[in-house]
């Protein structure tokens, strides 16, 4: 396995952030290296130990989407050499796990598109038979495939706090309906040809976020990580089955355990701190995540 970074520590560039999963310095006033760490968190909490060499496999599959998704809208690379920007000693800290990439001004909500319904949207729709104001047809099971896909957005939460699902009414309040409209188009745009290319591969992106900026011309502009296995529910087409959660590339296999883990003899709330991960729990975690990315790359 290959050796775990919980947290990247450069003094040669000012931190600008600590996030749940990533650091990001600030280079010069125009740049900013993201350095994708092995933290994991799961129910918005930052578990204990590290997944080794997630955040390794997160950059590579950020990168390739990053190129499959050219020519819908621009991202935020810069396609320089994150090395370059660092001192020899801190290189082995950001190898393969850091992008350079434009600083942006983030717009104020998460742009999610669901293809199928799952997690807080199959909640959602059990009382309104809708999700974030989308109105859906009845009849439908967990994990059922949505008549076309749909955009749900979020409100962005500060650390330890939920992000909450909004209507399209209200991302437009927050950003103006033009903007809105936009990032709605686009959002599906991105997840319908990631979804069509990753189906190929005998992988179905139930659903996923995406974020955005604007830079200094106001162009709207693609950020952060892109159709990960953190920000996107991966599952095997072979054991997807309607009515239950399907089997998932992603962190779901620690949420599964930790609603079965007890802290005290009671069930973890939910809470910091999360219970310590088993070893077997990290090493299929990483198992995961690498075949996820094995099967979108081969």
């Amino acid at each position: 396995m290959p050796q775990a970074l919980y947290e990247s520590r450069l003094t040669s560039l000012p931190l600008l952030g600590r996030g749940k999963v990533r650091e990001n310095y600030a280079v010069g006033d125009d740049r900013i290296l993201m350095v994708a760490s092995d933290r994991l968190s799961a129910f918005d909490v930052i578990m204990g130990e590290p997944i080794p060499g997630k955040g390794a496999l997160l950059t590579r599959m950020a990168l390739f989407w990053f190129g499959k998704l050219q020519g819908i809208v621009p991202n935020h690379l810069t396609g320089e050499d994150p090395l370059a920007v660092v001192t020899p000693a801190e290189a082995e800290q950001i190898r393969d796990r850091a992008m350079l990439v434009k600083r942006l001004k983030p717009l104020p909500i998460e742009a999610v598109v669901r293809g199928y319904l799952a997690g807080s949207g199959w909640a959602e729709y059990q009382k309104s038979q809708s999700v974030c104001g989308v109105a859906l047809p009845a009849g439908l099971r967990n994990a059922d495939k949505l008549p076309q896909p749909i955009f749900t957005p979020a409100t962005k939460a500060e650390m330890g706090d939920h992000d909450e699902n909004i209507s399209f009414e209200q991302a437009a309040a927050l950003i103006g309906t033009d903007l809105a409209t936009r990032v709605r188009d686009i959002s599906i745009q991105l997840y319908q040809r990631a979804a069509d290319f990753a189906l190929t591969k005998g992988i179905i992106i139930a659903d996923t976020k995406f974020e955005f900026g604007l830079d200094a011309d106001g162009t709207l502009t693609l950020m952060d990580e892109v159709l990960t296995p953190d920000s996107s529910r991966y599952w095997p087409v072979e054991s997807y089955a309607p009515g239950s959660n399907p089997p998932s590339y992603d962190k779901q296999f620690v949420r599964d355990w930790l609603e079965q883990a007890t802290v005290d003899g009671k069930p973890w709330g939910k809470t910091a701190p999360a219970p310590a991960l088993p070893p077997e729990v990290i090493a299929r975690t990483v198992q995961k995540y690498e075949e996820a990315l094995q099967r979108l790359t081969a």
